[in-house]
């Protein structure tokens, strides 16, 4: 078993541009990246002044429609 991480991933890489070609390597990487910021503060920050009325009206809404 091969434990070196450099290792496991030139040969990754290699796999998945032999399987995939380059475009199709570089597309299924970038679906692993990870963002930046704090995804739950931002949220909250979004939505803090909605409250569950305006959650139900909302809905309420919808269903009319």
């Amino acid at each position: 078993m091969i434990s070196d991480m450099s290792v496991i991933r030139e040969r990754g890489f290699r796999a998945l541009t032999k399987e995939l070609g380059s475009s199709g390597m570089v597309m299924f990487i970038r679906q692993f990246e990870s963002g930046s910021g704090n995804y739950t503060e931002e949220r909250e920050d979004l939505h803090k002044d909605i409250t569950i009325d305006d959650v139900v009206s909302a809905i309420k809404r919808r269903k009319q429609q």
